[in-house]
């Protein structure tokens, strides 16, 4: 049966951040996920995990202001703003005990040839990879798809294959969103099963709309049972929005022995 995580950064919306991790150890979530929770300290997070007994599994780096899900590894002359972001990212980490960092990447923007938008993004990783492995951090490339990305860095699994092979780093893997390689490639199952060797982690929402996987034209529920069947056996993180009432919506979870009962 697949191990699902709460994102808190999606789910729960009509509560306070605190109230989040509350809600989410009632559901019976025993992990959490949560984007960017750079405006709150991190000891404080951290109280809210060892109240509700939770895990915490991964964050985002921080994309900078106005570049939301973009990120500066791309991008060369700001190699000082992506170690700074980087950096705060994996300070943030290692105190919640968490452990993976999504790094994300950055668009190509124009008059920038995208080779050298790549091995910029390369030598970045390189270079952060080994002070990640230190610290027990594995770092996640997620492909991203170019509707709601336009102009992201890699938005294929055999792209981010390539990105992650040219790093040589061991604790460099995928992190396979169904949502986006729906929109991208489809063949969710096969997909995955070909690059089960570098996922580390998993992710879902439904479309249109990125909600539970009740709603939209992917069958979630033949997805999390092929998870079972090819030995994934990492976490599945949940980073959709609620259609309506979060707990009407977590219908979907109780046959996985989570519950949806206020």
């Amino acid at each position: 049966m697949p191990k699902f995580a709460a994102n808190l950064t999606t789910m729960f919306p009509e509560l306070e951040p605190k109230d989040r991790f509350g809600a989410a150890a009632k559901a019976g979530f025993k992990a959490v996920e949560f984007l960017r929770p750079y405006d709150l300290r991190k000891t404080v997070v951290k109280s809210w995990l060892d109240e509700n007994g939770l895990e915490f599994l991964l964050l985002n780096t921080q994309p900078g202001e106005g570049d939301a899900d973009r990120g500066f590894g791309t991008l060369p002359g700001r190699e000082a703003e992506f170690r700074k972001a980087f950096d705060l990212a994996l300070e943030y980490v290692t105190h919640l005990e968490g452990r993976f960092i999504h790094v994300t990447a950055g668009r190509v923007p124009k008059g920038i040839a995208l080779e050298t938008c790549e091995e910029t993004f390369i030598r970045n990783l390189m270079v952060v990879a080994p002070v990640a492995e230190a610290e027990g951090i594995t770092l996640l490339l997620e492909p991203l798809n170019i509707l709601d990305v336009p102009g992201y860095l890699h938005t294929t699994t055999e792209h981010t294959r390539k990105l992650i092979g040219a790093t040589h780093a061991p604790n460099i893997a995928l992190q396979y969103d169904y949502y986006h390689m729906q929109i991208m490639q489809g063949s969710l199952a096969a997909n995955l099963e070909a690059n089960l060797d570098i996922i580390r982690h998993v992710q879902f929402s439904s479309l249109p709309g990125r909600h539970e996987p009740q709603h939209g034209e992917v069958n979630l529920g033949f997805l999390f049972e092929h998870l079972d069947s090819v030995g994934y056996n990492g976490w599945v993180g949940c980073e959709y929005s609620p259609k309506g009432d979060s707990w009407d919506g977590l219908s979907w979870a109780t046959p996985y022995g989570l519950n949806a009962e206020r």
